[in-house]
């Protein structure tokens, strides 16, 4: 019976465990900000309401406004690829009365603009008239965007506007009523439709639409502003002179697709294509460029943005694709070609209107700029629609809607596919590590060849894993890892980053047969980052500190308490954890490669001097990822490192030549230590530095002699023959 009891127990816990299925943002916010802090005045939350994700606002009892976050009714995801969750507070006339910045992972606010003038701007939303933002589109109040966070501030200005009207039409705040559809049949794409062939006639109908804005016009829109300082800054340029001729059409109607792109081309996008995507030609000529380079730097286009009703769309670099050359005849000469693709999960409908908002910048001071925007509007032609065929209700037993584990599988597919390159990269680097482990004898025969390998792949992974793509593992991944285990595993949200995925994989995986060294030491950019500018230390003839043993191994557990301690707070807060776990240099030296605010700078720089010295300083002490790794790297299966009887006593080669002091003078090595650099392998086969190798063939030297001098003592050797 009392087993019984003992699994009823368990059961009962795993079942607390579990999240709620209804789960808010709001809900878990709420409690973060008091209600003075929102709203002046206010003095008491009431319930979230069943119906939608808002929590009356109290004063001395009575409801004077709404509570909402904004990630529960629309996309928040920022530059940092992660929602920005904003606390916002409307009243019964539909004006918000309190905002608050509650939950963002934005790198440019957490380490180089002051979150407080971000924090400032958010709360100078109060006041706004979402009556007023209805009616004009989400476009009568002026963005103060903030020079450097262009795509953090328009994501919240954009989520505040669009939330903030779904809560009013929901709520029916100042007369706003819920959206209703437009009247008469509903449209779907026409596959048999056709196209003119001729890019002036695809203008013509409308098939392609043209926003086109000249110096003069530029110029006076920017002296229009509240804020002058842009009207003392004009172009010089002639009024009449080209500033930006953009063009649109949107290329994933099939008729659309092949008279513009041509049939090559359209099949290469038809078949990129998942059900319920759509694509969008975007060309541009003049001086002004519509992509910008903001997009290399951080993978998200900040100049342009998609606007259908709720539906706001900001592409990312892996949803954008160049082209190299269009089809239709006449067709104009641009600077820049290029599609981007529009994700079935957006909820875009092709068949209804929507707007390419352009943003245009102009610099008044050293750092500042203005903005000011200007709008594409597109509607495709009816001729490329038929109304869609009115089916009979089915049983509500056989409805199927696609969910939102859906819509994030549909995601984490799109972003694997898009993401070939680097996992076909990754996966050679994984196959060459592999053979490089199970090879090593023949791998470490060669001291040189072996040197000048290890270092060419170091430079990979920091060049390639680290700056290039950014996978760079991190303990604040393991702390995300386990508080999803507790608040409910999902998959998708780790598959949603295919490099840091096969990591993680790879190095679970390692664990079992090498330790920790598989990623420590070959994987980890930092790691390579500081063993590469050791070596380069080396070559200027910096002197190199071996740590007396005892007190490097007194120095071993930091690392250790480190890891502990951010796991303690985790458990308590992950935000905290993760702010803690800035002792990761690696979001400095390798996500934003040093463009970062000083302290940050100074602290990674001040780890990579003190590597000139102790190669693999951080590694060695204060790694809180690499400590845990360790703690079960002595679960492996395999002993790979071969050693010899003599190793340690009497010989010490091994461990004073070890980089990472891994070898105990007693000869064992540690894998809790060991980054597997395979350095020991190397001497274990050297016939210059390894005494026992030195020995072995000294003797084999002297067998090989010794008959040949015996020869010589026997009477007869040696003596000429002489014939009769």
């Amino acid at each position: 019976m009392n087993i019984f009891r003992i699994l009823s127990l368990l059961l009962a816990l795993c079942l607390a465990a579990l999240p709620a299925a209804a789960e808010t943002v709001l809900s878990r916010y709420l409690n973060e900000v008091s209600p003075g802090e929102l709203v002046e005045g206010a003095d008491g939350f009431g319930a979230i309401r069943d119906d939608i994700a808002a929590a009356p606002v109290l004063k001395s009892g009575e409801t004077i406004g709404w509570a909402f976050v904004t990630s529960d009714f629309v996309g928040t995801t920022g530059y940092s690829g992660k929602p920005i969750h904003t606390l916002v507070a409307v009243d019964k006339d539909a004006k918000i009365i309190g905002v608050r910045l509650v939950k963002h992972s934005e790198p440019i606010v957490l380490i180089g603009i002051p979150e407080a003038k971000v924090k400032a701007l958010v709360e100078a939303y109060v006041g706004l008239d979402l009556i007023a933002e209805a009616a004009s589109g989400g476009t009568s109040h002026d963005v103060d965007i903030i020079s450097g966070a262009t795509v953090t501030v328009m994501v919240i200005d954009d989520s505040i506007v669009r939330s903030g009207l779904k809560v009013a039409r929901s709520l029916g705040l100042g007369g706003l009523k819920p959206e209703e559809k437009p009247a008469g049949p509903a449209f779907e794409i026409n596959p048999d439709a056709k196209a003119p062939s001729d890019w002036v006639t695809l203008e013509g109908d409308g098939t392609i639409r043209r926003l086109s804005l000249d110096v003069g016009q530029v110029n006076a829109a920017f002296a229009a502003l509240e804020d002058k300082r842009a009207a003392e800054r004009p172009m010089t340029e002639a009024p009449e002179t080209t500033f930006i001729e953009m063009q649109a059409a949107l290329v994933s109607v099939p008729a659309v697709g092949k008279a513009i792109l041509g049939e090559a081309e359209y099949g290469s996008l038809a078949n990129l294509l998942q059900p319920g995507d759509n694509a969008l030609l975007v060309a541009g000529r003049g001086l002004y460029s519509f992509k910008g380079s903001g997009y290399v730097r951080g993978g998200i286009f900040d100049r342009i943005v998609l606007i259908q009703g709720d539906v706001s769309i900001r592409f990312r670099d892996k949803m954008h694709r160049r082209v190299g050359s269009l089809a239709a005849e006449g067709r104009p000469e641009f600077t820049e070609t290029d599609l981007f693709l529009i994700p079935a999960a957006s909820g875009f409908d092709p068949a209804q209107p929507f707007r390419l908002q352009l943003l245009v910048q102009r610099e008044v001071g050293p750092i500042e700029k203005l903005f000011t925007t200007f709008d594409l509007a597109y509607q495709l032609p009816q001729s490329y629609l038929r109304p869609v065929a009115v089916a009979p209700a089915p049983e509500p037993a056989t409805i199927a809607s696609p969910d939102e584990s859906t819509a994030q599988a549909d995601l984490w597919q799109k972003i694997w596919r898009g993401s070939k390159t680097e996992i076909v990269v990754l996966a050679g680097m994984l196959l060459v590590l592999t053979g490089t482990f199970f090879f090593q004898g023949l791998a470490t025969r060669n001291e040189r060849a072996f040197f000048w390998f290890r270092m060419s792949y170091l430079t990979v992974t920091l060049v390639f894993l680290g700056w290039y793509a950014n996978a760079q593992l991190s303990v604040v991944n393991l702390m995300a890892l386990f508080g999803a285990f507790v608040s409910g595993f999902s998959w998708q949200a780790f598959l949603l980053d295919p490099l840091t995925f096969i990591l993680w994989f790879s190095v679970a995986a390692a664990l079992l047969f090498w330790g920790r060294g598989a990623y420590c030491g070959w994987l980890c950019p930092f790691g390579a980052l500081q063993e590469l500018t050791n070596r380069i230390g080396r070559a200027l003839k910096i002197p190199q500190w071996t740590l007396p043993w005892g007190l490097h191994e007194r120095l071993w557990p930091l690392k250790y308490m480190i890891f502990l301690g951010l796991f303690g707070v985790s458990l308590v807060s992950i935000e905290q954890a993760e702010h803690l776990a800035e002792v990761e240099p690696f979001k400095t030296a390798i996500i934003l490669k040093f463009v970062r605010a000083w302290p940050f700078v100074a602290y990674v720089a001040a780890l990579l001097i003190a590597g000139l010295f102790v190669e693999r300083f951080y590694c060695r002490y204060l790694c809180p990822l690499g400590a845990a790794l360790a703690i079960p790297a002595r679960l492996r299966m395999f002993d790979w490192l071969k050693r010899y009887h003599e190793c340690g006593n009497p010989c010490q080669t091994c461990a004073n030549q070890c980089p990472v002091q891994a070898i105990h003078p007693t000869g064992e090595i540690n894998p809790n230590e060991c980054v597997n650099c395979l350095h020991c392998q190397v001497l274990y086969q050297s016939k210059s530095t390894c005494p026992v190798v030195i020995k072995k063939l000294k003797r084999r030297e002297a067998v090989t002699v010794s008959p040949v001098r015996d020869l010589g003592h026997h009477p007869n050797a040696l003596k000429p023959q002489t014939s009769h």
